[in-house]
C-alpha cells in the first residue's frame, strides 16, 4: 500500500494527469495547492530567494533560509543608530584680558580692582581721596498701575522732599488719579547735597493729559510747575461698514476702537437681539469722541452715536439710530425720546410699559407651541427696548431668566399682592432690591418662548394668578418736553452729518470698507 501511494505520487506525468491537478500536493504544500502551482513554485529561479519558513521544515533550504534571517537581523541591530544625546562642548576658557573686559563691563567695576598698596609705583599716578560724580544725569520713568508719583520718583533717585514737593506740584495741575498707568516722566537729577545722600530734582516733565504738559523745575532753591497747552482737535469720527461674518471683526478691520464696538453691541443689545436681527448684508454706523493733538498723540473716547442699516432690495434703509443722552449716558432712540411720559394723578396701579393689548388672559391657541393651553397674563405689544416700569412700590423677589417667560422680573407689592414681567430683553434690577412705582425695572424685548417684542404682564392674589386688566389702573397725565426732543434731533443730525473716515492715530485717512449705495 505504501508504495502503491508512493509510485502514485511520483507516477510521471501523462499518469497524474488522469486524475485532478488539485489532488497531488507535494510535502509540506497547503491541502489543495495545484500541484502545477507548486511545480511552478519550485521551478521558478527567484523562488530560492525568498524562503517560506512555513514549509519544508527541517530541510537544507529551511536551515538556510532559517540563517539568513538570523544574519539580516544581526545586520540590523549592528546598523542600529545611537540614541543617545549629544555631548556638549567644553567650556572654553578665558584668558585674563577677555575676564578684565568683563569685569569693567560689570557691576564690579564700581569697586576696586585692588588695594591701593597693590598699584604699581608710577610717576604719573597719583592717589585721591574720591572720584567726582556727575554733576546731573537723566532717567526715564513709567508710572505703574496702583503706583504714586512721590514712590515714583524716590525709586529713581529723588530726595524725599522734593519727590513730595512734585507730588504736590503736579496733584494741583491734575488729579492724581487722573494720571494714567504708563505715562512717562522724564527726569533730570542734579548733584548730590552729602556722599551718599539722594540727589536734588532738577527737572522733571510729564504728558498729564492729552491737552495738557507739566513741567517741574528748580527755580530759586525751589520747585515750580509749569503748564504748557496743548491744541487739540476733537472732532468725533464716524465709521461705516458691512457686517459681514462678523460684526466685531468688520468694525475693528474698519478702524473701530475696541472699546468702542463693546458699547456700540450694548447699545445694539438694549433695542434688537444682536444673534437674530442683524444680518451680513446690514450695515453699521457709529460715531465716537476722538482726540488728535498738534504733537501727534491721539486719544479715543467714547461712543456718541450707535446706527445699524438694513438691506433690503430697494438699498439700505436704516432701522436703529441712538444716540446717547441725558445724565445717566444711555442711547435713545428719537422715537423713544417723544414717547409722552405719564405721571400718576389718582389712585391706582401704573400701566408697566407704554403700549396697547394685543393678548388677553384665559385660555388661547398658543401661537408657538400649538396646542390651547392657559394665557395667565396680560400681552403688550411695544417696541423693542422700550422701558419697563414698576406698576407699584415693591420689592424685587426674582430677577432672571425663567423658562417660556425668558428675561423675567417678579415683585412683591405687600398685602398679598404680586406682579411679574417678562419676555425682557434686558433686567435693570436685582432680587431683594426696593423699587418705587414708575421706577424702570427693564427693556421690552422678545426673550423666551416669544413670537417678537412685547411684554408679558402678571398679577398675582395669595399666590394665584388674576387678570390683570380686572384692577384699576391709575390715572395720568402725559409729558413731553419739545426742547428736550428738538435739542436731541439738533445733536443727532450733527453727528450723521460727518463724513465717514477720518485721521486716526495712523496718520492716514480710514474710510470704511463698505461703499455705501
Amino acid at each position: 500500500m505504501f508504495r502503491a501511494q508512493d509510485s502514485e505520487v511520483f507516477a510521471p506525468a501523462a499518469a497524474a494527469s488522469a486524475r485532478p491537478a488539485f489532488g497531488v500536493r507535494s510535502a509540506g504544500a497547503p491541502m489543495g495547492t495545484p500541484a502545477a502551482a507548486v511545480s511552478a513554485d519550485r521551478a521558478d529561479p527567484a523562488s530560492g530567494w525568498a524562503v517560506d519558513l512555513a514549509q519544508d521544515i527541517g530541510s537544507r533550504r529551511w536551515y538556510r533560509g532559517m540563517a539568513t534571517l538570523i544574519l539580516l537581523i544581526g545586520l540590523a541591530l549592528a546598523c542600529w543608530p545611537d540614541l543617545s544625546a549629544l555631548e556638549a562642548a567644553p567650556a572654553s576658557r578665558v584668558d585674563a584680558v577677555a575676564a578684565g573686559q568683563f569685569r569693567s563691563l560689570g557691576l564690579s567695576a564700581a569697586r576696586p580692582m585692588a588695594p591701593p598698596s597693590a598699584l604699581p609705583a608710577h610717576p604719573a599716578l597719583r592717589q585721591v581721596a574720591f572720584v567726582a560724580e556727575r554733576t546731573q544725569i537723566e532717567r526715564s520713568a513709567e508710572l505703574p498701575a496702583g503706583d504714586s508719583i512721590g514712590r515714583l520718583l524716590q525709586r529713581a533717585g529723588v530726595s524725599g522732599s522734593d519727590a513730595a514737593r512734585a507730588s504736590e506740584l503736579i496733584a494741583g495741575a491734575v488729579p492724581l488719579d487722573r494720571i494714567a498707568p504708563g505715562t512717562r516722566f522724564s527726569l533730570v537729577l542734579g548733584p548730590r547735597p552729602a556722599p551718599g545722600q539722594p540727589r536734588q530734582l532738577e527737572r522733571a516733565t510729564l504728558r498729564a493729559r492729552i491737552d495738557l504738559a507739566l513741567a517741574v523745575t528748580r527755580s530759586g532753591g525751589g520747585l515750580t510747575l509749569q503748564r504748557q497747552a496743548i491744541p487739540v482737535d476733537t472732532t468725533p469720527v464716524r465709521i461705516r461698514g458691512q457686517v459681514g461674518s462678523s460684526l466685531y471683526r468688520s468694525a475693528r478691520a474698519a478702524g473701530v476702537p475696541p472699546s468702542a464696538i463693546q458699547q456700540y453691541l450694548a447699545a445694539l443689545d438694549s433695542h434688537l437681539s444682536l444673534e437674530g436681527d442683524i444680518g451680513p448684508d446690514d450695515a453699521f454706523d457709529l460715531v465716537f469722541a476722538y482726540k488728535r493733538a498738534a504733537t501727534g498723540e491721539s486719544e479715543a473716547g467714547e461712543l456718541l452715536y450707535a446706527g445699524l442699516e438694513r438691506a433690503t432690495p430697494q438699498g439700505r434703509r436704516p432701522v436703529l439710530e441712538l444716540l446717547r443722552w441725558g445724565q445717566d449716558g444711555g442711547f435713545y432712540s428719537a422715537e423713544t425720546l417723544s414717547r409722552p411720559s405719564y405721571v400718576q394723578t389718582g389712585p391706582g396701579l401704573l400701566m408697566p410699559v407704554n403700549g396697547h393689548v394685543t393678548s388677553l388672559y384665559g385660555q388661547r391657541f398658543h401661537p408657538i407651541l400649538g396646542y390651547t393651553r392657559m394665557h395667565a397674563g396680560v400681552d403688550f405689544g411695544a417696541a423693542w427696548g422700550s422701558p419697563i416700569v414698576a406698576t407699584a412700590d415693591g420689592v424685587v423677589s426674582y430677577a432672571g431668566y425663567h423658562g417660556g417667560h425668558g428675561m423675567y422680573v417678579r415683585l412683591e407689592h405687600g398685602g398679598s399682592l404680586g406682579t411679574g414681567y417678562g419676555h425682557m430683553s434686558r433686567i435693570m434690577v436685582w432680587p431683594g432690591q426696593r423699587v418705587r412705582a414708575g421706577e424702570v425695572i427693564g427693556l421690552v424685548g422678545s426673550s423666551g418662548l416669544s413670537t417678537g417684542p412685547h411684554l408679558h404682564y402678571e398679577m398675582y392674589r395669595d399666590g394665584q394668578t388674576v387678570d390683570p386688566l380686572g384692577t384699576r389702573f391709575a390715572a395720568v397725565t402725559r409729558q413731553v418736553d419739545p426742547r428736550e426732543l428738538g435739542a436731541f434731533r439738533t445733536r443727532l443730525a450733527q453727528l450723521k452729518a460727518l463724513q465717514p473716515g477720518a485721521l486716526l492715530a495712523s496718520g492716514v485717512r480710514a474710510v470704511s470698507q463698505l461703499a455705501m449705495r
